[in-house]
């Protein structure tokens, strides 16, 4: 496997509820990962992230949300089929799918792109 120049960790609270966040609603697949540490290294895509669940010591240190003005973006061709699944597992939509309109030097792009709440509350952008 190749790896990413940057790779983010999150820190959460229940590796196992982070598995079906990110595995089972999302789509990411388990690289590989070490039980006895409760650490999984996911990717989808050209995406990379490492999940460890923190000890009680790094968890008495943080609040919900984790993560407060980090905004993660992850790129999907499927765009409407994950906010569709999302829908369908009733998980809280943060900000609905909508087309965006941004300035990027002399063009003009126009992604769709919803937000949502990762369970510790890293904030997630998807985006098509």
């Amino acid at each position: 496997m190749e790896y990413n120049d940057l790779i983010p960790e999150l820190i959460v609270t229940d590796i196992e509820k982070s598995r079906w966040f990110y595995c089972d609603l999302l789509g990411f697949t388990v690289e590989y990962e070490r039980p006895q540490e409760k650490f999984l290294f996911i990717s989808l895509r050209g995406i990379q992230l490492m999940l460890e669940q923190g000890s009680h010591h790094e968890l008495s240190t943080l609040s919900y949300p984790f993560g407060r003005g980090m905004n993660l973006t992850f790129g999907v061709p499927n765009i409407k089929d994950v906010y569709a699944q999302l829908i369908a597992a009733n998980y809280p939509i943060h900000r609905p799918l909508e087309r965006r309109e941004f300035q990027v030097d002399q063009h003009v792009v126009t992604p769709q792109e919803f937000a949502i709440l990762d369970p510790d509350g890293y904030y997630i952008r998807i985006s098509d």
